[in-house]
């Protein structure tokens, strides 16, 4: 799934994206860390990997989207 990056807090190695229907959704350090990144600036694209539905959906990777 892509999204784009919305949030990141270098600290804390968490932040949130928006989906591409403008939902945020709030990603932690473990799928940060899981991804190799390093950085992160808003307005990026990234490709993330989910697990669940609706209200209990839940980043498990964040990583940069390349073609």
């Amino acid at each position: 799934m892509q999204a784009t990056a919305y949030t990141y807090d270098p600290e804390t190695h968490s932040g949130s994206v928006l989906l591409d229907d403008g939902t945020p959704v709030e990603f932690g350090a473990a799928a940060f860390e899981a991804g190799g990144l390093r950085l992160l600036r808003p307005g990026q694209r990234v490709r993330i990997e989910t697990e669940g539905k609706g209200a209990g959906l839940r980043i498990t990777l964040v990583t940069l989207l390349t073609f």
